[in-house]
């Protein structure tokens, strides 16, 4: 139980890391979000919550939401303040660990 509610803190209660980390190398739309972190992250957050962490992203200033082409889908894209906060929470993740390893 302990380890699971630390697995659910770590990934799906901080999903903004996670999101912030994939739209450093691309824009992508929020269903893709959500494929990708299946992908590469190994677990799959429910889209409504995906699209939720996005809006509360672009609110912050974190991200922007662009057309990039003659679709219908809307991009996220990475903003400077979003690339700072996403250094920054790497960094409070490593120190972290650092902490627990010693």
């Amino acid at each position: 139980m302990a380890l699971r509610r630390l697995q659910n803190k770590i990934t799906k209660e901080n999903l903004w890391i996670y999101i912030l980390n994939l739209l450093k190398d691309r824009p992508l739309y929020a269903y893709e979000v959500r494929e990708k972190i299946r992908e590469k992250f190994g677990f799959e957050p429910a889209t409504i919550t995906v699209y939720m962490v996005l809006y509360k992203l672009e609110r912050e200033g974190l991200v922007i939401k662009e057309k990039l082409n003659e679709g219908p889908r809307k991009y996220y894209s990475l903003t400077e303040k979003g690339i700072k906060t996403l250094e920054e929470g790497i960094n409070l993740l490593r120190r972290t660990l650092n902490l627990l390893e010693e």
